[in-house]
């Protein structure tokens, strides 16, 4: 437990810093531009680093792994990572998160490999509205066959992750509800959060998320639906005709920091015990430095048992506006 009472049971996992989109709240092109000083090669932890740290942290309760970036995909034979985990840790809910760009062609390989179901980021139905948030002209087309791919290859439930701001895509929320009904996946709307120092965060671009369960319940009412387990994140409603399920996260105007579970471990091999850390703990060091199991074991224990972090209950502008790691380290 940290010092709040909460367990471990989530660890976010990103393999790459790098991605193909540049979106205006991640990753945005004036700051991550050409010349943007990626992590090189020896930079990032290998594939038997990252399993040699996530069999230490089941140890301390993980009980669901969820690979991110960056763009995940990106990061050459992805699958044999998902191969080795899937053998070192049978037992665990091994997921991903993906802006789906690559995940046509990749879908089937993940699957065989041991990954249970995907995320696909998707921020909008309508093409040119997509394409100005992803600022890198990619058509949502090819997500949407990569989400077809994916519900092929058995990689289900699907969850559709939209991120709403508004006057910039919240006229689109009613689409993205219609859109997916009857089809087994789950949409979720998540509030425009200040994740990193780059995204131009301002309360009034905010969406809450209960404004964007009425305008969807006026035009089919949804009932609430109990967490899947203790610490989820996403409120969950359900269609009352029983044409399926959306969710809501909601880390600015409803903050679950009382049962936030998760840790996450950057491109770089650094702990962060929030998303809105300023700062994490260097794991990658001790591991080059030839520390045994014990020895990880203990500062794992550590890191987790010193946790006080509540960023999103004490939010303020002047919080919003301080330093914190940027998502393409940690994912989100």
């Amino acid at each position: 437990m940290d010092t709040r009472g909460r367990a471990l049971h989530d660890l976010r996992i990103s393999v790459t810093d790098r991605c193909n989109f540049r979106c205006t709240y991640c990753m945005p092109k004036d700051v991550f531009g050409p010349d943007y000083p990626f992590l090189g090669q020896g930079e990032l932890l290998t594939f038997e680093e990252i399993v040699r740290v996530a069999r230490l942290f089941s140890k301390h309760g993980v009980r669901k792994i969820r690979l991110t970036g960056g763009e995940p995909l990106l990061r050459r034979n992805l699958d044999r990572l998902v191969a080795q985990l899937r053998e070192a840790l049978p037992a665990v809910d091994l997921t991903l998160t993906t802006n789906g760009s690559a995940l046509k062609a990749q879908a089937a390989a993940l699957k065989a490999a041991g990954l249970d179901r995907v995320t696909v980021s998707l921020d909008s139905l309508d093409d040119a509205t997509f394409r100005r948030m992803n600022d890198a002209d990619f058509p949502v087309a090819r997500v949407l066959e990569g989400i077809e791919a994916a519900a092929r290859a058995g990689l289900s439930p699907i969850k559709i992750n939209m991120v709403v701001k508004r006057g910039v895509n919240d006229d689109q929320v009613l689409e993205m509800a219609r859109h997916f009904r009857n089809t087994g996946h789950v949409v979720r709307f998540i509030e425009f959060m200040d994740v990193g120092s780059t995204n131009g965060w301002r309360m009034d671009d905010v969406v809450p998320s209960a404004e964007i369960v009425r305008r969807i319940s006026a035009e089919c009412p949804l009932l609430p639906v109990d967490p899947g387990y203790a610490g989820e994140v996403a409120e969950r409603w359900r269609h009352a005709d029983g044409s399926g399920e959306i969710g809501v996260i909601s880390s600015v105007t409803q903050a679950f920091c009382a049962s936030c579970t998760r840790a996450r471990l950057s491109t770089h091999g650094h702990v962060y015990t929030c998303l809105f850390s300023q700062q994490g703990y260097d794991l990658k060091a001790l591991l080059r430095s030839g520390a045994n199991d014990e020895a990880l074991d203990e500062a794992i224990a550590g890191i987790w048992q010193a946790r006080t972090d509540r960023y999103s209950e004490i939010r303020t502008a002047q919080t919003a506006r301080g330093r914190k790691v940027e998502m393409s380290f940690i994912g989100g």
